[in-house]
Formats: structure tokens, sequence, C-alpha cells
């Protein structure tokens, strides 16, 4: 087949019902466009067609024969330098998508309308086919709005992060795009069943690669059987499909009814996966609940005995509530991926799409019997992970097994389907809650239970939170998990607190409002968090909130509501993080093995070095993303940037004491904090640090009472985080934070059938994230003070700045309608149900 693709006539060996994506990705080598949904939802995969954009993954190859192609890789256009300087990415694995479409977009804008920004609305509409699941829309409206203003026609202005211009134009590489010498595609084959033992595999003469547990159970639809491996991944899926697995079934527990059938044995518990980040919360079994976990509690008994006198009395202070949250799912943009070669002196080799570069190596070699140094990780780039990809995980093993069998590297990329249901999600949760105020409207007694159902997982760590909200009240707080036969929970970005925040901060505002308080003002008094206090006041002073309307008052179709809600999260940092700079020729060289997962941290590490060094940016030189250097921290838990750059900087100045001469070379590490850490916790290398970041979310919502639709207008959040060593990007983070809050509270919901237990949602369509439509303006306030006794005077963003959000939004409802949602998503079905009582 002949085509021409960015200008050069080329041969490629395709049929001409191939998809066009994967003519330009392996047949030509360009992986600007992304295969990330494969259903024309995403929009990653966009390429020009005779200079209209369109989904490659949904055109035939032939098509590729009839129109000259423009992909990302040959764009050289100014909407380009505006992604880079107004960060309108992330990870950036969609973004190549984006800029091909924002670039036909500009092109006609300017023509039909001259140099002038589109309305909000009109950008939004013309990037409607494309999807950033880090929420980089902010950055991508100003880009959009500035390139059509012409403001980068000429000069190319400063890039908010180094690694943008690769990103933006298809050159990064993600693990995805990796393509070695006699590289096979690896495959796995998945359960039909949500619970039965294996009895037997079949998969033809192809290498076999046995996945199962030790007792040849699968506990759920999904869960991985074996792994088969060939030339293409059409060969490997069809050697899947074909394969025939035997079963001997077994009762599926599909609800969390008393009567449903065991999922664990006695003997099998003890390996039920973790869906918090490693946290084992000890608590007996009875059946398929686990628990209660009761060790955060803080003199419960006086919480219970408070509460239920003022039950029996009919206490009109008593507000109590159950509201229930459904499973999210992390869906990154890059699916989990693993390229793995074994070498000729036995060492393994591993291109990984991992949050987690140190785990992942300390792992693999525990797990291969292998000398650490003998591990050799590449994660140069990874597309998303939002807590979903730690360690060694499925994808690990087979490409690593399937390696050693066939004797070649193998490459295994899970498909959005398999992203949907077996990688990881936020477990559901069922909160019961009963919140006291006494007479001078101080908080007397709390009590929270909450049943987290997180599939075959356990440790849904959410009632623990309200122990850090709110004083030093009594209260009883139990978390229970709820074991089914569906997909197990992970880790989701601040496990655990959405939901509890969720429950919380309704029931707080519902206090507010029945003693005809301010909202905010009952909070800040309740809250001792004297960084917290800041944003309180700043909150109050806001017009957004000083105008909001009298809760229920407003009648027609569209209302408009403003809620509140407030957040916290511990510091937490790696005490063993390392730098290493060395000195080669004129330019200054840091390296760990850390990984950039969309927060920035190779921009960090470079402004904090040119800052203690004052280097121009050209002397500066930036390699994470592999092992072979010194020891960096995982991107988990907003810890990585506060252990990252204070070791920087103290290696700066180690070198600055040295001198820059060619061949120098000194290692900085984390130093302690002034006042040090409170505990040390075994979880990847985490400490917790004294001292509670803190967020205050402010949201505008419409109401449509006739289609039930919420539409976030405005978003204020103030942040209290001290220092910020890369404003845009921490910004960056925020915003993302929050448009991953509202598709929390208004979108996403996972769905299994309750009868096979197979995922329903398992495509894009079906399983709804926030798109560019749905993002309402967002304005981000830094309260950068309160940290003076931490290494570097600041922590991390990246759990606080979702977190509250959709408490807020729920809060906004109420607001607008007087109708109190106890129930996400914040469904049309739910609103009009709620608002007709």
């Amino acid at each position: 087949m002949k085509i021409t693709v960015n200008g050069v006539p080329s041969t490629v060996d395709a049929g001409s019902d191939d998809a066009a994506v994967d003519v330009l990705r392996d047949g030509l080598g360009l992986t600007g466009a992304k295969a990330a949904c494969r259903t024309g939802v995403c929009g990653a995969c966009t390429v020009m067609v005779g200079g209209t954009p369109q989904a490659s993954c949904l055109l035939p190859a032939a098509v590729l024969e009839e129109h000259e192609i423009v992909t990302a890789e040959g764009l050289d256009h100014p909407v380009q330098r505006a992604f880079a300087v107004h960060d309108g990415l992330q990870c950036g694995y969609c973004t190549p998508g984006f800029v091909v479409e924002a670039a036909a977009f500009v092109d006609a804008w300017r023509a039909e309308h001259g140099d002038v920004a589109p309305p909000r609305e009109r950008i939004a509409a013309a990037m409607a086919g494309h999807l950033c699941r880090c929420g980089a829309y902010e950055g991508i409206h100003a880009a959009i709005a500035a390139a059509c203003r012409g403001e980068h026609d000429d000069a190319p202005g400063t890039p908010a992060r180094l690694e943008a211009m690769n990103k933006i134009t298809g050159r990064a590489r993600y693990t995805t795009d990796v393509r070695l010498d006699g590289q096979l595609e690896g495959v796995i084959i998945r359960s039909t069943r949500a619970h039965a033992r294996v009895t037997s595999v079949t998969a033809g003469t192809a290498h076999v690669i046995d996945l199962l547990p030790p007792d040849r159970t699968v506990r759920y639809a999904g869960q991985p059987v074996a792994a088969v491996a060939a030339a293409t991944r059409g060969e490997a899926l069809a050697i899947a499909e074909a394969a025939r697995i035997g079963y001997d079934p077994m009762p599926a527990a599909l609800d969390d009814t008393p009567e449903a059938p065991p999922v664990y044995d006695e003997s099998d518990r003890k390996r039920a996966p973790s869906s918090s980040e490693g946290l084992d919360l000890p608590g007996g079994w009875h059946g398929n609940v686990h628990g209660p976990f009761t060790r955060a509690s803080w003199r419960g008994r006086t919480a219970v005995k408070r509460i239920e006198a003022a039950r029996r009395d009919a206490d009109p202070r008593l507000v109590s509530g159950t509201f229930t949250t459904a499973v999210q799912v992390h869906t990154p943009m890059e699916p989990h991926a693993c390229v793995a070669r074994w070498d000729g002196e036995g060492d393994l080799h591993l291109h990984l799409s991992t949050q987690t570069i140190g785990l992942a190596t300390e792992q693999a070699a525990r797990r291969w019997n292998l000398p650490a140094d003998r591990v050799h990780v590449v994660a140069d780039h990874v597309g998303g992970g939002f807590g979903a990809k730690a360690g060694v995980t499925v994808e690990t093993v087979a490409a690593v097994e399937l390696a050693r069998a066939c004797g070649a590297p193998v490459r295994v990329v899970f498909s959005r389907a398999e992203e949907l249901t077996d990688a990881g999600n936020r477990p559901g949760t069922r909160t019961t809650l009963e919140l006291l105020t006494d007479d001078r409207g101080d908080l007397a007694a709390l009590t929270v239970d909450v049943h987290g159902r997180g599939g075959v997982a356990v440790g849904s760590a959410v009632a623990v939170f309200a122990r850090l909200m709110y004083g030093t009240a009594p209260r009883r707080l139990r978390d229970y998990d709820v074991v089914t036969n569906e997909p197990p929970g992970a880790p989701f970005r601040g496990p655990g607190a959405p939901p509890l925040l969720w429950a919380l901060e309704q029931a707080v505002d519902e206090a507010a409002h029945r003693r005809g308080e301010d909202p905010i003002a009952l909070r800040r008094r309740w809250d001792g968090n004297r960084k917290r206090h800041a944003l309180y006041d700043r909150a109050l002073a806001l017009p957004l909130w000083a105008d909001r309307p009298r809760t229920g008052s407003q009648t027609g179709r569209f209302r408009r509501g403003v809620g509140v809600a407030a957040a916290n999260w511990a510091y937490m940092l790696d005490p063993a993080t390392e730098v290493e700079l060395r000195v080669e020729g004129d330019v200054v060289v840091a390296a760990t093995s850390t990984q950039d997962i969309g927060t920035g941290i190779r921009s960090v590490i470079a402004g904090v070095l040119r800052e203690e060094l004052a280097l121009p940016a050209e002397r500066v030189r930036v390699e994470i993303g592999r092992t072979g250097t010194v020891y960096g921290p995982p991107s988990i838990g907003s810890r990585t940037t506060t252990s990252v750059a204070p070791a920087v900087r103290d290696a700066a100045r180690r070198l600055r004491e040295l001198g820059l001469t060619d061949g120098a070379r000194v290692v900085g590490r984390r130093r302690r904090d002034r006042r040090g850490y409170l505990t040390p916790i075994a979880m990847a290398g985490m400490a917790l640090g004294r001292g509670f970041s803190g967020a205050v979310h402010v949201t505008e919502v419409e109401v449509d009472t006739r289609l039930g639709v919420v539409r976030p207008l405005r978003v204020w959040a103030g942040v209290a985080v001290g220092h910020i060593y890369a404003e845009r990007l921490a910004r960056s983070q925020c915003e993302g934070g929050v448009v991953q809050g509202i598709g929390y509270a208004l979108y996403e919901e996972r769905l299994v059938d309750p009868v096979t237990g197979t995922v329903l949602t398992a495509n894009l369509d079906d399983y709804r994230i926030p798109g560019i439509g749905d993002t309402p303006e967002i304005t981000v306030h830094f309260h950068r003070d309160g940290w003076d006794h931490v290494n570097g005077n600041g922590v991390g963003v990246g759990e606080i700045s979702t977190i509250g959000v959709a408490a807020s939004v729920g809060n906004a409802v109420h607001n607008a309608t007087g109708w109190r949602p106890h129930d996400l998503p914040i469904r049309p079905d739910r609103l009009l149900e709620g608002i007709s009582r």
C-alpha cells in the first residue's frame, strides 16, 4: 500500500481493512496518534485526512491511499507553541490528538473571524470529541484562545514544562510506543465466570502462561487466567478468543446480602488484595463482611450515648443520613503496558507504564529471584496512573513470563475494556452518618459507619478519615469491607477521602442550615487548622459566595446554587529520596529514579537546579524514568515533589561548594524536617510528616430541573500547601483535581451485570469521564504559609486538590433546589426524583 504521510511517500504492508492508526504506528513508527480507546470516543488517535481531523482508530487503512495524511509529528503550527506555553497538557498521552484538532479549528476560526478569541463554549464544542483524564482542560482553553488571537504566530514563548514539545509533537515515547527487534505481542486470557475453579486451559500450539492463583480459583469475571503471544496483536487476540477454559462453577456473591455465598474460605482470606495504599486494617470476618476497624475512634462510647439520647428525644440538632458512592475507575489514557526482554546475561529489562519504578524493580527482583541491579526498568513517559500503576501488576507478569517462554521481547498492553474492568477502581461505599451539635453550635458527637465495596479486595479505609476533621469531639468510626465476586479496588487519588467527605461535608452543611449559620463560618469555628482558617476567610469574601441564593428559594427551570466543602490530607514524603548531580562539560545533569506521570517533576528538578546554581536552561539536563541511578520516590500520595525538590537543593549546594568542574559528581538527600517526621510507614518508602494540607472548594452549578442535568459553572479552589515550586504546573494539578472531582460527582459509575458479574461499562461511551465541555471556570488560590518546619516549606497538591470537590457540588445542588443528594453520581433520574418529592 502506497501512502503519503506528513509529505513523505511510503510503502507499507497493510490490509485495506486494517485500522489507519495501526498502519501509522506499526508500519511507519509514527506514535503521535494513540490507540487509547479504539471506539472513536477519546480523540487520542486524531490525524488530518485531506485537511479534516478524523479518528484514525475507526478509519480503514484504504482511506490512507486516497488522501494526504498529517499527524502531530508533521505539524508546525502556532497552536503547538500555545499548548506548551499555557500548559495544555499533563501526562501528554492525549495531547497530540488535541493539537491536531485544535490546529484545524484555529485555522478555520481565524479565517472567518480574524485574530479574536472564540467564546469558551465554542472552544469546548470544537474539542468535544477529545478526552483528557488528567483534566488539563483549563490550559487547553487558554492555549486555543491565545492561538486564535495570534499570540504564538512568531514568538515561541517559554514552555511550562521541559518535555512539553516532545509530548505535543508526538515525539515522546510511552511504553505503548516501544517496539523492539523481534518483539511479540501478548494478550491475557480472562475468565468469563464470576466464581469458578479452572480445570483446564487449551490454546492450540501457542505458549500458554498460567496466571491463576495457587487454588486455581477465579473470583471475578475478567480475572486473568493465562496469557499467549504471537507476532501481531491481531494473531494473539485470535488465539486468545479460540482458547478453551474448563470451569468447575461455584456460586457467586454479586450483592451484599447476608445470604450471599462466600467469596473466600478462611484459609484464602489472607490472599485478598488491598484496595488502599498497602494498609492492612485488622478486623474479623463475618461471612463476606470484613471488619469493623474501629481504632480511629475517639471516646466512641460517649459519642454513641449522646447520639442515642438525641435520637430518643427527636433532637433537631441531630443530622442523620445514609450516603452512597459508586465505583469509580481510574482509566488513565495510557492503559497498563509492559515490554519485557531477557538478555543473554539473564538480566531482565522492562519498559513499564508505572508510578513506582523503585517498587516495581524491587518486586520484580524478588519475584524472578534476581539481584536488584539485574532488573532494569524504563518509564520515560507515563500516560497517567492516579494510583492504579504501582509495583508489578499482571501485565508485567504476563510479559516477563511470555518473554522467557518465547525467547523474545513481548509487549502486553491492556485494551480499554481491560482497563475499565481489571486495572483498579475506587471502591463504592455506603456510609451511615450521625452528627450532633450542642447548644453553642459546636460539634458534640459523630458516628460514621462505612461499608466499602471493593470487589474481592479489602482495606477500604474511609471512616478513619473522620478522625482528622473538626477537632476532638467524641466520635465512633467503623470501617467494614463487603467482599463480592467483582474486580478488586485499588488506591485512587486520595484513597478513602472523597467518599468520607461526600457524607461528612454534606452533614456539616446541613447542621449549618439548621442553625441558620453561614456554612463557611461554621466550618471555620469547628476547624482548628490555621491554614484552612486563611482559606475560609478568603472564601467568605468571595462575591461568588456572598451573592449565592437563599437555599430552596428559586423557581423556574434553571436554578443556580453555590456550595462549599473543606478537606485535609496527610503530609507524606519519602525520606530516602536522593538526587545525583554530575557535570558533563558545562552542563549539569540531574538524575534520580523517579518517574513523571504528568505532574511535571522534570520541570521542578530543573527549576530548583537553575535557581540554586544560576544556570540558563541549556546548561541543565534532567534524567529520570529509569533505574541505574540513585533512589527516587514513587509518584503516589502527593509525595514526589516534596521529596525530590529538597534533595535537588541539597545536591545543588553540595555541587556549588565542590565547584562546577567537568566530571564533578555529588548526591543530595532529602534531609529531615526541622521538627522531624511523625512516623515511617511500610508503604513504598513512605513517612508521615507533621501537619495536614488543607483545601476549601466553593462551587457554583446550574441545575436544569426539567432534564435533571447539573452543569458546573465556576469553582474557586483554595489550597494550603506552602511553597509552590512550579506555579503553572501546580495550578494544572489542582485544575485537573477539580475536573476529576466533578466526574466523581456527576458522571462516573461502573456498572456490573447482577447475574454474570460482567462489567457493563467497559468502554468510554458507557463509562463517562468529564470532557472539556463539562469543565467549569476554575480559579486556584494557593495559601503558602504554615509550612516553615518542612524541608522545602511546601507539600504536595495531588490529593488535596480533588478530594472535597464532589461534596461541594452536592452542597451546591442543595442550595439551588432545596433537595440534598445522598447518592453519587448525581444522575438526572436521581435529581428529578429527589426534587419531585
